[in-house]
């Protein structure tokens, strides 16, 4: 069992936890301890039990708002999964006919050997 020294609200705590949970543990402290922070800088030294509740509440506040947050938008999701799929929409798209591409091909040539014609002409 591994043990850490985190610190909240400016006091110093050695925690026991699990081999490898150390990074979780530090994590999850400093959550707390901004809490901590925020209520020491506002209200000024508070007993030690005072300041832990506080700002668990606090943290508690926070996630249970983020959990509030999830669930619309959980609902949301089930809701446009639930709603039918849009029919594929069919395009058409314009086919040039071989005749027509042949005819302008003609008239491209003609009109290169007129343009040469005049060319040599001038």
């Amino acid at each position: 069992m591994a043990e850490v020294r985190i610190s909240i609200g400016g006091r110093g705590f050695d925690v026991a936890c699990q081999d490898g949970e150390e990074n979780y543990l530090r994590a999850a402290a400093a959550l707390l301890d901004a809490e901590a922070t925020t209520l020491v800088d506002q209200v000024g030294r508070l007993p030690e039990a005072r300041m832990l509740l506080m700002a668990g509440l606090m943290l508690a506040d926070k996630t249970a708002g983020m959990e509030e947050e999830m669930r619309g938008k959980t609902a949301e999701l089930d809701r446009l999964k639930s709603q039918p799929k849009a029919e594929a929409e069919r395009v058409e798209v314009p086919v040039i006919p071989t005749e027509v591409s042949e005819t302008l091909a003609e008239l491209a040539a003609r009109a290169e050997a007129m343009a040469d014609a005049l060319e040599e002409a001038g």
